[in-house]
């Protein structure tokens, strides 16, 4: 309905969106949720729930139907996906992401050859693991610093470089890369390279796996250095045409925001969930502790901030499906989302007191979890910054 200008949106799902977000949900509850706290003390990935979520066809989700994928086009729905699967385990859903991080910049960037040769075995009986290359030691939120370099010897381009806090780097079967082809050419420099280790039966000479972190939190998903020491691949694995690889890794990005945005909502929501409960229960004085005033304006607080966080979130993925200049919106729900699971997991460890710092209870590991919104997938800051510059223009 359009009102004065306005565009009015029902904050209503569909029944399949409905259907989709309640069988998530029942696969965090009982595949993730069980196994999620011993992941993390071990640091471990659960390849069982990975190959029951790849069964099931959740890993392959937002990949095209045509390839065999579950041809998801709707940011939304993602969103409503990635709430579901991070409330479950942040770190688990980031695992469960394998495929999409490189099925998706080859959906979007790739040619019709690239993605029959590369989609349709993510989308197989075999479980397999996918990396999206893109940050580095020394850039990060600073893109055009990239030091990467691809270089064409023949019919082959040559890689070198390190890659930093790749995602399944290093264990994944096909990466994909961005790098620098010239440096003096900005972002018009960067393209995105194919590299198979593992899929197919292809391994590209010349890539390793460097330092595995060992991390705050997610600790359920790999987290790794990829180093590149003459990494050749055919002049075939380029995505893209020429000067389109920032841009097109641009667009991945905005729309990954909202997704990861939506997986702060997740973690925030399960937080708050339990600290409400604990408050039901907990006594103190005689009395459950949801019945004083400080832990009911902290409830107050979480449960306000959650549905504002969730409300930007869809409103940027709304957005998103119509097709519309995103990259504000995407800023916003990031930006905001990000803060909001930081707040709410800290308040929850609050609400339990000196339990809640214990690991007993498993508010502390959400808040281990929640930091990392902030951080990846370009800072908070970085997202006031592209904000303000969407509202500012060039001054």
């Amino acid at each position: 309905m359009v009102c004065g200008g306005w565009i009015m949106v029902e904050f209503k799902l569909t029944e399949e969106q409905r259907l989709i977000k309640k069988t998530m949900h029942e696969f965090a509850e009982n595949e993730i949720r069980p196994v999620a706290l011993e992941c993390d003390r071990e640091a471990e990935i659960p390849w069982d729930v990975v190959k029951k979520a790849h069964g099931l066809g959740i890993t392959t989700f937002d990949l095209p139907e045509e390839w065999g994928g579950g041809g998801n086009e709707s940011v939304l729905t993602s969103a409503v996906v990635a709430e579901e699967l991070a409330w479950g385990c942040a770190g688990i859903w980031t695992s469960l992401l394998g495929p999409a991080l490189a099925g998706v910049p080859i959906a979007i960037l790739g040619s019709d050859e690239q993605k029959e040769r590369y989609l349709a075995p993510f989308c197989g009986e075999k479980s397999m693991m996918g990396a999206m290359a893109l940050t580095e030691p020394e850039a990060g939120s600073d893109v055009r610093s990239l030091s990467t370099t691809a270089k064409l010897e023949g019919d082959e381009w040559v890689l070198n470089g390190t890659k930093a806090f790749i995602t399944n780097g290093g264990i994944a079967d096909l990466h994909v890369i961005f790098a620098t082809i010239d440096r003096s050419l900005g972002y018009g420099g960067i393209r995105g390279y194919i590299v198979p280790t593992g899929i197919n039966g292809e391994e590209a000479p010349g890539i390793e796996m460097g330092e595995v972190y060992d991390k705050l939190g997610i600790r359920a998903s790999h987290t790794a250095e990829v180093v590149l020491n003459d990494c050749r691949v055919p002049e075939e694995n380029v995505l893209g045409a020429e000067r389109t690889g920032f841009y097109g890794a641009m667009r991945m990005l905005d729309e990954s925001r909202i997704v990861v945005s939506a997986g702060a909502v997740g973690v925030a929501r399960a937080a708050f969930e339990y600290a409400l409960d604990y408050s039901k229960t907990r006594k103190q004085f005689g009395q459950p502790i949801g019945k004083f005033q400080a832990i009911r304006f902290k409830l107050a607080d979480m449960t306000m901030k959650i549905d504002a966080a969730r409300f930007l979130v869809w409103r940027a993925a709304w957005e998103a499906d119509m097709e519309h200049h995103i990259t504000k919106y995407a800023s916003m729900a990031k930006a905001y989302a990000a803060d909001v699971a930081a707040e709410v997991t800290t308040e929850a460890v609050q609400i339990l007191g000196g339990h809640g710092y214990m690991k007993e209870h498993p508010v502390e590991k959400w808040m281990r979890d929640a930091k990392v919104f902030p951080i990846w997938e370009g800072t908070s800051e970085i997202q006031r910054l592209v904000i303000s510059r969407e509202d500012l223009g060039a001054l």
